[in-house]
């Protein structure tokens, strides 16, 4: 007999920024049937359902990880609805329409030797409250029997893209033509047939059936230099893609340059007409010196946070959207959409910003929107495989003497103007300069986010910063 919480507690599985993630190697199938237990449990003390709904991403270790859930599911007497591999948003699409919980297998973009899971209440994403009840919750289960099969159900994948096809009455891509970076991302096999519905000539790039860990926010040089030499080769207006579940898009103009997806959730929020906007402090400050919106709150940076901050919203304001530094779109309200009615999606979504950037950019190049607004760049990237404590420690001494951690990363010769705790260290330079580092709440990595008028000055404070930084 087994006890969730205590099978949680020695695994060494924890909740990050958005999900609860760890090694391929902790997620033993007792320790995914804890999660599900767990999770389950504390759904049934607010919500009535009768299923529970399940999907995966495309590394390796993801369906035996689903197969374990499932199980856990049967244990419970609960029936599992299981829809294979598709995009994260498209599983909290459907089971919110449902009005069911759901629970994701995906690592995100983090390396293949990792994975997690990610949790929907019947109304959206898990609030960090629900975290601490999963986590608390003391349910004992029996060992898993034999792990079952399973068979997809193509309903998910069907629903999210008429979502929206169906918000359109004639094909107004026709004559773009649109390059589909595919890897390995969980949506692969659904947007070429949108964008095709939608009027565009597709081209699919370069699927790979090993998985490859994308991250939105710190962009390779060797994916930098694909969708250059992609757009010489096949005069792409827009080349589109995403992370490992689908749920953060990386897109780039008719040049191949990748837009930042706070510039990307940016461009869609005033396509959109959203009055209320909550970001990350990590965003680009353009968002508040555009004027585009009447309200713009800064919250901790994850999913959650940003969800969170939408109840303070929604009751003031007509159009309550957020969006993250890693492009990911959260509609936090109902909206209109060509006379006809989108319904909010309350986590992160990859194909809604793309959707709304070609809308807006229907009559010029995505180069010359982007070029319309003011002229602040950002830059990031990051460590990898460095400690959080050592992170932790950094930001404490930061917080402690700012200006004297600010001299160790090389800026001695230029004045501290403010300091912004939210998440992180966000320093603000009297030049104008930002530089935010910030512990990954995903693996063992420490960030580093830049801002200026250059992206040449966003990249050397980033790359100053974190070769400074391993010094310390």
């Amino acid at each position: 007999m087994f006890i969730s919480s205590k099978v949680i507690a020695d695994s060494g599985v924890a909740f990050g920024t958005s999900g609860a993630r760890g090694l391929v190697s902790q997620f033993t199938p007792e320790v995914c049937a804890a999660f599900t237990h767990s999770f389950v449990s504390v759904m049934q003390a607010s919500f009535t359902f009768d299923r529970v709904m399940i999907a995966i991403d495309n590394r390796p270790s993801s369906y035996a990880m689903a197969m374990a859930c499932v199980e856990a599911l049967r244990q419970r007497g609960s029936r599992a609805v299981y829809f294979g591999v598709v995009p994260t948003p498209a599983l909290a699409y459907v089971a919110m329409q449902a009005d069911v919980p759901a629970i994701m297998v995906t690592g995100s973009h983090i390396p293949f030797d990792r994975n997690g899971l990610k949790f929907y209440r019947p109304d959206g994403e898990i609030s960090k409250s629900d975290e601490q009840s999963i986590l608390a919750a003391e349910v004992p289960f029996d060992e898993l029997a034999d792990l079952p099969q399973l068979e997809a159900d193509p309903r998910a994948a069907n629903d999210y893209l008429a979502r929206y096809t169906s918000l359109f009455d004639s094909p107004w891509l026709t004559g773009k033509r649109i390059g589909i970076y595919e890897h390995s991302s969980a949506g692969r096999d659904l947007y070429a047939d949108l964008f095709t519905q939608l009027g565009a000539e597709v081209v699919s790039l370069e699927r790979s059936d090993q998985f490859v860990p994308i991250d939105t926010e710190a962009v390779s040089d060797a994916d930098r230099a694909k969708a250059k030499a992609w757009s010489e080769q096949y005069q792409f207006d827009a080349i589109f893609s995403t992370d490992g579940d689908g749920d953060r898009p990386l897109i780039a103009d008719e040049k191949g340059e990748w837009l930042r997806g706070d510039i990307l959730g940016l461009l869609c929020a005033k396509s959109l007409n959203v009055q209320a906007l909550a970001v990350p402090v990590s965003c680009n400050t353009v968002i508040e010196s555009c004027d585009a919106f009447a309200k713009v709150s800064r919250t901790k940076i994850g999913s959650p946070y940003v969800i969170a901050e939408f109840a303070n919203l929604v009751d003031g304001f007509t159009g309550v959207a957020g969006f993250e530094a890693n492009g990911g779109f959260l509609l936090g309200s109902d909206v209109e959409l060509n006379g006809k009615p989108l319904s909010a999606l309350p986590t992160r979504d990859a194909v809604l910003p793309a959707i709304m950037l070609l809308a807006a950019a229907a009559e010029q190049p995505i180069s010359t929107l982007v070029g319309t607004l003011p002229k602040r760049v950002t830059h990031s990237d990051r460590i990898q495989g460095f400690a959080t404590e050592k992170s932790q420690a950094i930001i404490a001494q930061g917080k402690a003497d700012p200006a004297e951690l600010l001299a160790k990363l090389g800026f001695a010769d230029v004045a501290l103007v403010e300091v912004d705790d939210t998440d992180g260290l966000r320093m603000t330079l009297a030049d104008g300069r930002i530089v935010h580092l910030r512990p990954s709440g995903n693996a063992p990595e420490l960030r580093c986010y830049a801002e200026a008028d250059s992206l040449a000055l966003a990249r050397e404070c980033v790359e100053q910063s974190l070769e400074k930084v391993q010094t310390l």
